[in-house]
């Protein structure tokens, strides 16, 4: 091949590419959607973190849902009170008070408290441990931690101490992926005004709850006698505060006997 076929080649190339460059100039700009500015604006106010909490795809769907009225600047768990009344202004819309909420661990069973039925060496998924014969601990309600919750979460708020897992209060924006994603189904949304928690998920009779873990609830129901709000009551063996009754008072916290019950005095889930 001579220099005269190399140079005819790559005129021949260059054409090709500049014809297809002035085709695609043409096409992008006949068929260019002019974007609603309102998106951008909308942006701004949400998370960032594409959690789909929200039904969407990410931030960016849910902002252009927004303008398309498939969605309320509500339905975003992740944006401030702030950050939502921005919204309504640029949607020119009414947002409702929304009540703060949080995910909490309803269960404490650390190694430290809870019994192994084996030692799992394998893959990391709460969701394949569980199985696996009914988890590695003794107790079938409590939170294999193995990270699933973790994983999932696009705020990092989730850490796994001992066993269990532990959420940041100031991080977490109720978003609820972690509620989904858990296998046992130990983690709930509660108002976040609501400091006192039974943070226990067993529903088996006091003595085989106990032998599996030493946190156990055992439904003795003395939380219930000493509540001056009347916000316990005991279902299937297992203590529950009604978040919109108790008033925090902590009287339920001294007179149980597993210490299941606690005062959320820190901002960390500890």
């Amino acid at each position: 091949m001579n220099w005269t076929d190399i140079l005819l080649a790559a005129g021949i190339l260059s054409g090709i590419g500049i014809v297809f460059g002035v085709v695609l100039g043409i096409s992008a700009k006949k068929f260019y959607v002019e974007e609603d500015p309102r998106v951008e604006e909308l942006r701004s106010c949400l998370g960032g973190a594409n959690c789909g909490a929200c039904g969407f795809a990410g931030c960016d769907a849910f902002a252009k849902a927004l303008i398309e009225g498939q969605a309320c600047p509500e339905d975003c768990t992740a944006a401030s009170a702030d950050n939502l009344e921005k919204m309504g202004q640029i949607m020119q819309v009414e947002v409702s008070e929304r009540e703060p909420r949080v995910a909490r661990v309803l269960c404490q069973g650390a190694f430290s408290v809870s019994k192994k039925r084996y030692d799992y060496e394998g893959y990391s998924s709460c969701r394949a441990v569980a199985q696996m014969a009914g988890g590695n601990k003794q107790c079938h309600y409590a939170c294999i931690g193995l990270g699933d919750c973790a994983k999932k979460c696009a705020f990092d708020a989730i850490d796994i101490v001992d066993g269990v897992a532990i959420i940041n209060a100031d991080k977490c924006t109720a978003c609820g992926e972690c509620v989904l994603e858990c296998p046992r189904h130990v983690i709930e949304l509660i108002p976040k005004e609501c400091n006192v928690t039974v943070r226990c998920s067993n529903h088996e009779r006091a003595k085989i709850a106990k032998d599996a873990c030493m946190r156990a609830c055992i439904a003795c129901g003395r939380c219930a006698k000493a509540c001056p709000q009347e916000a316990i009551t005991i279902e299937n063996y297992l203590a529950h505060i009604d978040p919109h009754k108790c008033n925090n008072c902590g009287e339920c916290v001294p007179v149980c006997p597993s210490n299941c019950i606690v005062v959320q005095t820190y901002k960390c889930d500890k």
